[in-house]
This record gives C-alpha cells, structure tokens and sequence, in this order.
C-alpha cells in the first residue's frame, strides 16, 4: 500500500472522529467569540483529537537538509561561497507585535538560522533575535527544551510543555511558520536540499501538511488569531507526494503558494 492512502487512512480516522465532537449552536454572544484564545474553551473531544494529532507530528523526523551528522547535508567549500539570499534578515523580530506574530517569527528563525550556519554565514544577529523573541514571548514551556534553538522541531516535549501551560494554540503557530520556512528554503535549491531525502522522507513532508491542516482547521473556531494560518497553509493541500520525485515536481508547481504563505506568517 502506497504511504498516499496511508495518510488518507489516517486523515479520514481523524474527520470521522471529529464529528462526534462538532459543536452544536453557540449560546455565546458575539462579543464573548471575539475573546482571546483560552485552551480550557475547547471541548473535551476536540481536544483528544489535537493531542493525537501532535503525538502523530512528533513520531516524524526532522526534514533531512536540517539534519546534523550522519544523513545530513554537506556543503563543499564552492558551495558556501555562494551564500543564499532568499533567508529573513533577524531584524524582522522588530517588526512583530502580536503574540502569534513574535511565536511564528521565532519558529522560522530558528530554521533560518540553521542553513546559515550550514553555509558558514554569521549568525550573531539570529542568536540576539531569537533571544529577544523567547523573552517577549516569556513562555515558561521553553524551559523543557535544552536549546531554543530546536524550536522548529516541534517534539512531543515541546507540545506538552505547551499543554500544560495553556499554549497549545501557539505550538501550531510555531509548527505552522517551521514547516513553511523549511518547504519555501527547500525550493530555492530543491537539487542540493532534497539530495538527502528518501521517498519515506518525502511522503512524511505530505503527512506533516495533512496533520497541521487538520489540527488548525480544528482550532479555528476557538482562537481567531489562527484563522490566517489555516488560510494560508490550505492551499498546501496539493502537496501529496509520496515519493521524491513526486515532491521535487510538486513543490515547483507550488511555488507560488509556498510564497504566499510565507508572507503570510512571517511578514
């Protein structure tokens, strides 16, 4: 069985289980929808659907470009000389305001931060960003990380600390702006970037979309700050490789929408 009908299992598991947990009329008057996201709003069903999604996110494994080591990429000396120009300048971290804003930004920093190491570029600027974003944000749950740095990662540690401080909302927004980071930097040079993935890599880029999709889709109707990015990420929908070929031809065709929804979450 191809991983595509894997995925569409797994996917169609997660709706029918949502409809058992749909909410009836709301008896809330307009101005109480409009209140700020507050994790205890969300009924005890959706809830059980999010935390099985996110411990799906956390068995996949990092994108491969973003590995270190073994299994990673490996520039040559030629290869760092031609620096990329298509990464965030760090002094985007001055330009957030809202909460979701300064979480998305620092999520997609932290990946930015990455590839600029990979080609040797100075990233001092990306450390005082991201250390600026984290204290902004005063999220007690980054404590159960030992590098703020792995923020992008997005790991079962990071969604339960989340959890358990009433943050899960903002684990979406931080996997959210990580994934489409990652997807838009692997197009920019898809040859070197996807040299190190396999099909089961590639058809888990497909999986994490789907489970992102489902997990906001679902939360939008409680915190209205993450209804840009369900609508951003929806136009994703049309990556379903399962291969890397598959992946390589599908992100090209999106390259308009992987653009949009960058600007979108990291403007």
């Amino acid at each position: 069985m191809k991983k595509l009908s894997v995925l569409a299992i797994a996917f169609a598991a997660f709706a029918m289980a949502a409809c058992t947990g749909q909410k009836g009329n709301q008896t809330t008057d307009e101005a109480d929808s409009l209140k700020s996201f507050e994790q205890e709003q969300i009924e005890a069903n959706i809830k059980m659907q999010i935390d099985s999604i996110s411990a799906e996110l956390g068995k996949l494994d990092k994108l491969p470009f973003l590995k270190e080591g073994d299994g990673g990429i490996t520039l040559t000396k030629e290869e760092k000389q031609v620096k990329p120009e298509y990464l965030l300048n760090a002094n985007v971290a001055e330009e957030a305001t809202t909460l979701a804003e300064k979480y998305r930004l620092l999520s997609a920093l932290t990946v930015d931060k990455k590839i600029a190491a990979l080609y040797e570029m100075p990233v001092e600027d990306y450390d005082k960003a991201i250390s600026k974003l984290s204290a902004d944000i005063n999220d007690p749950s980054f404590k159960a990380l030992e590098d703020t740095n792995s923020l992008y990662e997005t790991t079962n540690t990071l969604y339960d600390a989340m959890n358990e401080n009433g943050r899960i909302n903002y684990f979406w927004q931080l996997a959210a702006a990580s994934l489409v980071e990652e997807l838009y930097i692997v197009n920019q040079n898809s040859d070197k970037f996807l040299s190190v993935f396999n099909d089961e890599a590639a058809s888990n880029v497909t999986y994490r979309i789907i489970l992102l999709l489902d997990a906001i889709q679902r939360l939008q109707e409680y915190d209205p700050e993450i209804k840009p990015v369900a609508e951003a990420l929806a136009p994703l929908n049309v990556l379903n490789a399962t291969s890397v070929a598959e992946l390589k031809t599908q992100l090209a065709e999106a390259k308009s929408h992987i653009e949009a929804a960058r600007k979108a979450l990291v403007k």
